[in-house]
C-alpha cells in the first residue's frame, strides 16, 4: 500500500515538473524553428507595413516590450484588456493614454496564427515586434530570447510600483533596475533608446520648469509647447532627442552632456553622479553604446514571470483563454 502511494505521489511529482518544463523551458532565439519557421518574416513584414504608415512605431513598439517585462517578466499581461472583473494593467498611471501599439500586436498575432495556431505567444510577438521596428529606425540587431509564454494574470499595482517614472532620481532609478537583476550599466545602456520617440509634457513639465540640471535655452524651447498649468498641454509631444527623434544615434548622450535631456529621469545619469563617466564613453563611442544596448536588451527581453504563474498561449493577445 505504501509502495503504491509513494508511486502515485511520484507520478504528480512528474507530471508537475513536466508541466514547469514546458511553462518555463530554455528560452531560445530558435525556439519556434520547427513548430514556426516562418514567425520572424511575418513580423518583420508587419513590421515593415506598420513603420511605413507611422515611423513613430518603432518606438513606442520598444516602449510596450519595456513596459511588458518590467512587471511580471515579459509574459504579455500589458496587452490584456480589462473585461469584466478582470483588471489589467493599461491604466496604470506610466500607461494610460501613453503605451501604444497595442492594434500593431493585434495585426502581427493575426498574421501568425494564420499560419501556426495556439504556437506563438504575444509575449514573444511583441519582444520581436520592438527588436524589428527598432532595427528599421536604424538601430542593431540581437538574438530575441523566444519562448515565453503568456500570464492568465496582470498586476496594475506592480505596473504602478515597478515601472521607473520620469521624475526619479539615479538611486531610485538604480534601485528599480536592480530589481530587475539590471545593473547601473545596463541602466544607461537601454535609457539610450530615448535617441528614438517622444514624450508628453505631463512627463517634462517639472524638469523644464524646475530642474537646475537643465540648459536654460533648451529649457526655454520645450515651454513652447508645454504650458507651466497642468492640465494644459497635459499630452503635447516633444521628442526626447532634439535632433534625431525617428533615427538611432548616439545623440542621446550628447545631449545629456548638453543638459539637454528631456526627462528629469534622463538628465540624472549625467549630474555628476556615477554615469556620468559612461554618459560620456557612449556620446564619443556610438559602437560601444550599440554593443551594450544589445546586451541589456537580451537581458531584459529574458525576464520571466516567477515560477508556479499560469501561463498559456493566448490565442487573442488581449483576453485569457476561455
Amino acid at each position: 500500500m505504501a509502495l503504491s502511494s509513494s508511486c502515485r505521489t511520484w507520478h504528480c511529482l512528474l507530471a508537475l515538473f513536466l508541466l514547469s518544463s514546458a511553462a518555463y523551458g530554455q528560452l531560445s532565439p530558435s525556439f519556434y524553428a520547427k513548430s514556426c519557421p516562418t514567425l520572424e518574416l511575418i513580423v518583420r513584414a508587419t513590421m515593415i507595413k506598420a513603420l511605413l504608415a507611422e515611423r513613430r512605431m518603432g518606438a513606442s513598439l520598444l516602449r510596450l516590450h519595456f513596459h511588458d517585462c518590467f512587471v511580471q517578466g515579459c509574459d504579455g499581461s500589458i496587452l490584456l484588456d480589462d473585461v469584466g472583473s478582470f483588471v489589467g494593467e493599461k491604466t496604470a498611471f506610466p500607461n494610460v493614454n501613453s503605451v501604444r501599439g497595442y492594434e500593431v500586436i493585434d495585426e502581427i498575432k493575426r498574421n501568425v496564427e494564420q499560419v501556426c495556431p495556439g504556437v506563438v505567444s504575444c509575449a514573444d510577438i511583441t519582444a520581436l515586434a520592438a527588436r524589428d521596428g527598432f532595427l528599421q529606425l536604424g538601430g542593431p540587431s540581437w538574438a530575441v530570447p523566444l519562448g515565453h509564454r503568456d500570464s492568465t494574470t496582470a498586476s496594475l499595482t506592480q505596473a504602478n510600483s515597478d515601472l521607473p517614472g520620469p521624475s526619479l532620481n539615479l538611486d531610485q532609478l538604480i534601485a528599480a533596475f536592480a530589481k530587475k537583476q539590471l545593473s547601473p550599466r545596463d541602466l544607461t545602456a537601454l535609457s539610450g533608446t530615448h535617441t528614438i520617440g517622444f514624450s508628453q509634457c505631463l512627463n517634462f513639465r517639472d524638469h523644464i520648469y524646475n530642474g537646475t540640471n537643465i540648459d536654460p535655452a533648451f529649457a526655454a524651447l520645450r515651454k513652447g509647447a508645454c504650458p507651466a498649468l497642468a492640465p494644459n498641454g497635459d499630452t503635447n509631444l516633444a521628442p526626447l532627442d532634439v535632433q534625431t527623434p525617428l533615427f538611432f544615434d548616439n545623440a542621446y548622450y550628447r545631449n545629456l552632456v548638453a543638459k539637454r535631456g528631456l526627462l528629469n529621469s534622463d538628465q540624472v545619469l549625467f549630474n555628476g553622479g556615477s554615469q556620468d563617466a559612461l554618459v560620456r564613453q557612449y556620446a564619443a563611442n556610438p559602437a560601444l553604446f550599440a554593443s551594450d544596448l544589445v546586451t541589456a536588451m537580451i537581458k531584459m527581453a529574458s525576464l520571466t514571470p516567477p515560477s508556479g504563474t499560469p501561463t498559456q498561449i493566448r490565442r487573442n493577445c488581449r483576453v485569457v483563454n476561455s
